[in-house]
């Protein structure tokens, strides 16, 4: 799993869910170390399928990365809909709504967590059709909350998987069991 590169919204904490904006230059620089970390040692991957949301930062992501090519559009892994919190940090949110949460509160005409841990279900369905290693190239939020619904956990878990942008993560099995493989191993240019 790759999280997009820095965003002008990212770095200043804000809230981008659908808001559809670009990498900044270091996001860029970051997408490309990306790809060089990925061709090399443990990963040296050869994905049987890449998907990658429709937003515009994670494919960016993704086509400098050198996966554009064989990437699949897979709309489930868009981004949380944050509604009426879109574009805002949590600080500017909590001037309105103290001790405001993201993952307790939820987000006002936006999407439930439920709804995006289902969205993350469907994303994990296709991906376990795949034969042999899968790439998504996604979001903080949806990525966090993947991961929770990978290993059996409820959506709200994935506020404990903090993950940085530029930064790459593995799931898979401890013999049997699913487990989290590698996590948020960050990129600098």
């Amino acid at each position: 799993m790759v999280r997009h590169g820095e965003t002008e919204w990212s770095r200043s904490g804000a809230h981008t869910g659908r808001t559809d904006i670009p990498l900044t230059p270091a996001g860029r620089e970051n997408a490309a170390a990306l790809g060089r970390l990925l061709a090399g040692r443990p990963w040296n991957l050869a994905p049987s399928l890449v998907l990658c949301s429709p937003m515009r930062r994670a494919r960016e992501t993704c086509r400098l990365a050198g996966f554009g090519d064989m990437a699949q559009i897979e709309p489930n892994l868009g981004e949380w809909d944050y509604g009426d919190f879109e574009g805002r940090t949590t600080a500017e949110i909590r001037q309105e709504i103290p001790n405001w949460s993201l993952w307790v509160d939820g987000v006002r005409n936006g999407e439930s967590i439920d709804q995006v841990a289902a969205r993350a279900g469907a994303a994990i369905a296709r991906a376990q059709a795949a034969e042999g290693d899968v790439l998504l190239f996604a979001h903080g939020h949806i990525l966090r909350i993947l991961a929770a619904r990978w290993l059996g956990l409820a959506g709200d878990a994935g506020r404990y998987f903090a993950l940085g942008t530029a930064s790459v993560s593995s799931l898979g099995y401890e013999r049997e069991t699913r487990a989290i493989t590698c996590w948020n191993l960050s990129i600098s240019a």
